[in-house]
């Protein structure tokens, strides 16, 4: 097309907002080389160093949520929600979009609604099975909502809901590897079941206590795990580690290259934050659900039981660690069947597309071809 494209993106707070956003403008900047973006972000949070990391233009409102544990806090609320509507306002006046995508969080939701006002076309990306608020409100004049799990047409408007997945790493597509030879690459016998457990990029101190109460029997098995603490626990976890003695176990403060511990793992024990559990689908091995149960509206939890129920997963709750992790996971790991059956489960909520099909979704939708 002739006239170059403007495009407003709009998500922060978590990377479960932020990183499907740039996904999203990564493919269409794919399709449309010369196309413009600016991203409306929350002052203060972390979509403020991601989306320039990610070579993108950002402006940041002075925006915050509703804080639950400390009322006092909410007193300046309705005044950053008004200011925050008006350098909105301006700011699309002046750039002009030809239409805005939200991916959810504080900034999107005065963002977007402005956007809407102005006639620009809105579109939401719904990254979890509970919805957040903003995104529920924004659906209202969305042009269409893209949602990751099925059935949400009782939080979004039917006619206009797609169930076509979350945007995710593209590298977790295109470079999962045959499961032999990535336990080579890492030093694991390629015989012995290797669990995998991954906590997100801060670790998970429930998950890091569950494997600590269980380094013993885990050696009893002669399971391999490659175990991902985070920072804050990684140190003393390796002491840990050093004095049990077990040469099974793999300990990483961060792993960068998921695809290749994915590729590896035959049993994944995890989060279930929704970008997370994006990943997992691809990766398609039996996993272990531990949800964090603090998420807002405890979102983790109701990711988990849309593939619990689908027997595409198993879940233990945070308060239920000491009598049903170990247990639970054995479960996974003794019946090759149930892994199988777990596998193939998760092939129904894996949607490698889903950036491609949510841009063609817009495109088409606005009639605009590259």
């Amino acid at each position: 097309m002739s006239k170059k494209l403007k495009i407003l993106m709009s998500g922060g707070g978590t990377g479960g907002h932020i990183f499907p956003a740039i996904a999203i403008a990564q493919e269409i900047q794919k399709r449309f080389p010369h196309a413009e973006f600016l991203f409306i972000g929350a002052n203060g949070k972390m979509e403020m160093e991601k989306v320039p990391q990610s070579g993108f233009k950002i402006m940041g409102l002075n925006i915050a949520g509703f804080d639950r544990g400390n009322l006092l806090k909410n007193f300046k609320l309705p005044f950053k929600l008004l200011s925050s509507l008006t350098k909105a306002r301006t700011t699309i006046k002046e750039f002009q979009p030809d239409f805005a995508i939200g991916t959810g969080g504080f900034a999107s939701g005065p963002a977007l609604y402005m956007a809407a006002n102005l006639g620009v076309p809105i579109f939401v990306q719904e990254q979890n099975s509970l919805p957040g608020k903003t995104n529920t409100f924004l659906s209202r004049k969305a042009k269409a909502v893209f949602t990751a799990y099925p059935n949400m047409d009782h939080f979004f408007p039917k006619t206009k809901t797609f169930f076509l997945g979350n945007p995710i790493r593209k590298t977790i597509i295109t470079d999962l590897i045959e499961k032999d030879s990535a336990k080579e690459q890492l030093g694991l016998d390629k015989n012995k079941l290797t669990i995998l457990s991954v906590g997100g990029s801060l670790g998970s101190r429930t998950l890091n206590n569950g494997w600590k109460e269980n380094i013993e029997k885990l050696a009893a098995k002669d399971f391999q795990l490659i175990w991902q603490t985070g920072k804050l626990d990684y140190k003393s976890l390796n002491e840990d580690v050093k004095i049990s003695g077990q040469p099974q176990i793999q300990l990483k403060e961060f792993i960068a290259d998921m695809a290749l511990a994915y590729s590896a793992a035959d049993v994944i024990v995890s989060r279930a934050g929704a970008i997370a559990i994006s990943e997992l689908t691809m990766a398609q091995k039996p996993v272990l659900l531990v949800p964090f149960p603090f998420a807002a509206e405890d979102h983790q939890t109701k990711n988990a039981m849309a593939l619990v129920e689908k027997n595409a997963a198993r879940m233990v709750k945070d308060t239920e660690m000491s009598e049903k992790f170990w247990t639970t996971l054995m479960e996974i790991c003794e019946s090759e069947k149930l892994r199988d059956e777990m596998s193939e489960n998760l092939k129904y909520f894996a949607k490698p597309s889903a950036t491609e099909q949510i841009v063609d979704e817009i495109l088409s939708s606005l009639n605009i071809k590259a």
